[in-house]
C-alpha cells in the first residue's frame, strides 16, 4: 500500500477533471489517487472509469456537500496521509516530495498545505490559502500573501516553513489518523471555512499546522460558486459563526460574538451601498440560520472547550485584520 492517497471530490465537473487530473497522475507517482464523485450527473464516473483506469472512483449516492463528501469517502481509504486536493488544482513537478518529507520528520505536525498561486496569474499567489492562512481575533482569515481581497505577487517573500493557524482545503496535506480521530470536516457545513474550523480543532488540541513553499500547486478558484455569489456570502458568514462558537474559548466568546454582530451588520450596509441587495440578505439570513442552530452545536463546544490543550493559539492575531487593513492601510502580511 503505498503511503500518500490523493483524494478528489467531484461534483458534475467533467471539464475540470479533464483538465487538471493529468497534471496529478503525471507529478503524483508514488501516491494513490482517487476522485470521490458526489452524485454527479454529467457522466463523470463513467468518464473517469472510461478515460483513467488508474484513478480509483468512490462513488457517493448524492451531493454531500464539501465537508461530508470528504468525511464519506476517507473512511474508505487506508493510507497513512492524504491529500484534500481541490479538483482545479494543477500541482507542479515533486509537489509531493517536500510535504512528505516534512511530516515524516514532524510527528507532531497534524496538517500542512503547499504555496498556492493562481493558475490564472501564475506569479500570484491564489486567494484561498496563498502561503498558509491565520485568523484575527474576531474570526476573520487572512494568509501570507493575501490580505482581505489584496493578492500579492508571489517574489520568494514568503517561502520560509512556518506554523500557520490554518491549511487551505484547496490542497490540505493530513495524517489520515489525525483526521478521523479529531472528527474530520464540519459535515454540517456543507462548504466553506470547514478546513478552518478542523485545523483550529487541530491546533488547539496541541498539533501542528504548517505551510510548505517549496511544494507549489496552481488553483483556479471560485470553481463552484463564484466570489460575488449570495449563496457563498450565507455559508461564508453561517459557518464563520459557528467556527467561533464551536472555539472560541469561554472567555473571549461572549465578547467577540457581540462585536461580530456589529461588523456583520455594517457588511450587509455596505453590499446595500454597492447596490449588491442579496448579498445583504445573504448575511442577514447568516445571522438568523446560526441563531437557529447554536443549541446544537452545544455539545461540539463542550467538547472542543474539554480537549483545548493550547490557549491562547499562537497563529491567531490578537488584533483586527480590518483595523489593520482598513484603519492602518496594511495591505500585506509583511507590513
Amino acid at each position: 500500500m503505498k503511503k500518500v492517497a490523493i483524494v478528489i471530490l467531484n461534483w458534475n465537473g467533467n471539464g475540470m477533471i479533464r483538465s487538471f487530473l493529468p497534471s496529478v497522475l503525471q507529478y503524483s507517482k508514488d501516491a494513490a489517487v482517487y476522485v470521490a464523485d458526489n452524485g454527479s450527473t454529467d457522466g463523470s464516473a463513467d468518464m473517469l472509469r472510461r478515460e483513467f483506469p488508474d484513478v480509483r472512483v468512490i462513488a457517493l449516492s448524492r451531493n454531500h456537500g464539501f465537508a461530508e463528501g470528504y468525511n464519506i469517502a476517507l473512511k474508505k481509504i487506508k493510507e497513512e496521509y492524504v491529500v484534500l486536493l481541490n479538483s482545479d488544482v494543477e500541482v507542479s513537478q515533486a509537489w509531493l516530495e517536500p510535504l512528505t518529507a516534512y511530516m515524516d520528520a514532524h510527528p507532531e505536525v497534524a496538517a500542512c498545505q503547499p504555496k498556492i498561486r493562481s493558475w490564472h496569474n501564475k506569479d500570484r499567489f491564489e486567494y484561498a490559502g496563498a502561503a498558509g492562512g491565520f485568523l484575527d481575533a474576531y474570526g476573520y482569515p487572512f494568509c501570507r500573501g493575501r490580505i482581505m481581497h489584496v493578492v500579492e505577487a508571489d517574489n520568494g517573500q514568503y517561502d520560509t516553513i512556518l506554523p500557520v493557524f490554518w491549511a487551505t482545503g484547496a490542497a490540505l496535506f493530513i495524517r489520515l489518523n489525525d483526521y478521523l480521530h479529531n472528527g474530520g470536516l464540519d459535515g454540517r457545513f456543507f462548504a466553506h471555512m470547514e478546513e478552518i474550523d478542523l485545523c483550529w480543532r487541530l491546533r488547539a488540541r496541541g498539533r501542528g499546522i504548517v505551510c510548505i513553499p517549496q511544494s507549489v500547486v496552481y488553483h483556479v478558484g471560485g470553481a463552484t460558486l463564484k466570489k460575488e455569489s449570495p449563496q457563498k456570502t450565507f455559508l461564508n458568514f453561517r459557518n464563520n459563526l459557528i467556527m467561533l462558537y464551536k472555539n472560541l474559548p469561554e472567555k473571549d466568546l461572549a465578547r467577540v460574538m457581540r462585536l461580530r454582530m456589529f461588523l456583520d451588520v455594517l457588511a450587509a450596509l455596505s453590499f446595500v451601498l454597492k447596490g449588491q441587495f442579496p448579498n445583504a440578505a445573504a448575511v442577514l439570513k447568516a445571522r438568523m440560520e446560526f441563531r437557529a442552530l447554536k443549541k446544537s452545536y452545544t455539545k461540539a463546544r463542550m467538547e472542543n472547550m474539554e480537549k483545548t490543550t493550547v490557549n491562547p493559539i499562537p497563529e491567531q492575531a490578537k488584533n483586527s485584520i480590518l483595523v489593520q487593513f482598513y484603519l492602518k492601510k496594511k495591505k500585506t502580511f509583511r507590513n
